[in-house]
C-alpha cells in the first residue's frame, strides 16, 4: 500500500463511486475488468482511473485488468468501511427519520448507536430498532459509549449550541446537514457538509444552462 500523502480530495471522493460499481459487478458475478471497460461504464478516462489508482499501490496488471473481488476489497479498506465507527444522530424529524430508517451505516463504516431529539411527541419512538432519547441525556450516554462521529439533522439556529456540546464531549467528527459551519469554529474537525437546497439549484442551473444555449 503506497503511502497516503498529498491525495487531493477529488480523488478521494472518486473512490466510493469505483466502489458501489465494483460492488454492483459482483453482484452480477463478473470477476475481472480492465481500466478501459471501466472507463467507459464510469464516464471517465482510462488513464483518470489508473491515476486515481495508483495513488494507494498497483491494483492491476497490464494486459489483464482488475480482479473485481480483490479491487473491491482494497478500496473498501482505503475507505475504512471495516472499521464501523460509532455514530449518533441529533434530531429525529423528517430528514433524520429517513436516514436512520434508510441508510445502511454497516455497510459504509458506521454503526448507528444513538439517536436523539427533544420533542416529546418522538422521544421514546423507535427507528430502525434504536429508541429516540431525550436529548438531555446525550452527554451521559456520550460518555458511556464515546461515539465518534455526529449526524447533524437539525435546524441552523440550533446547531451551534448542540455542536459546542458535542465538540466539549470529545466528538470531531461530523455528517452535518444543517448548514452550520462547525469547522470555522473547531478547524481541527472533520466535516462533510450536506447541502441538499445547493445540490437542486445546480441541477437547476445546468437544466437552464441546456435551455439558453438551445435558443442560441
Amino acid at each position: 500500500m503506497a503511502k497516503r500523502e498529498n491525495i487531493s480530495m477529488s480523488v478521494i471522493r472518486r473512490l466510493p463511486r469505483y466502489y458501489r460499481f465494483l460492488k454492483h459487478l459482483q453482484e452480477k458475478g463478473i470477476h475481472r475488468i480492465s481500466s478501459t471497460e471501466l472507463s467507459v461504464k464510469l464516464g471517465l478516462t482510462a488513464s483518470q482511473i489508473r491515476q486515481d489508482l495508483n495513488c494507494f499501490g498497483g491494483f492491476g496488471q497490464q494486459g489483464y485488468g482488475y480482479i473485481v473481488d480483490q479491487l473491491c476489497e482494497e478500496i473498501g479498506a482505503i475507505l475504512g468501511l471495516e472499521k464501523g465507527y460509532k455514530a449518533i444522530l441529533i434530531g429525529a424529524g423528517n430528514l433524520g427519520q429517513a436516514i436512520a430508517s434508510h441508510m445502511k451505516f454497516q455497510n459504509n463504516g458506521f454503526q448507528l448507536i444513538g439517536i436523539f431529539d427533544s420533542s416529546p411527541f418522538k422521544i421514546g419512538n423507535s427507528l430502525n430498532g434504536i429508541s429516540i432519547q431525550d436529548i438531555r441525556q446525550l452527554e451521559t450516554f456520550c460518555q458511556q459509549k464515546q461515539p465518534a462521529m455526529a449526524i447533524l439533522c437539525i435546524p441552523r439556529e440550533a446547531a451551534g449550541e448542540i455542536s459546542n456540546q458535542l465538540y466539549e464531549l470529545g466528538i470531531r467528527y461530523f455528517w452535518n446537514f444543517s448548514h452550520y459551519d462547525i469547522a470555522v469554529k473547531y478547524p481541527d474537525t472533520v466535516v462533510e457538509n450536506v447541502h441538499l437546497n445547493d445540490s437542486l439549484m445546480t441541477l437547476c442551473y445546468r437544466i437552464n444552462d441546456l435551455e439558453e444555449k438551445g435558443k442560441e
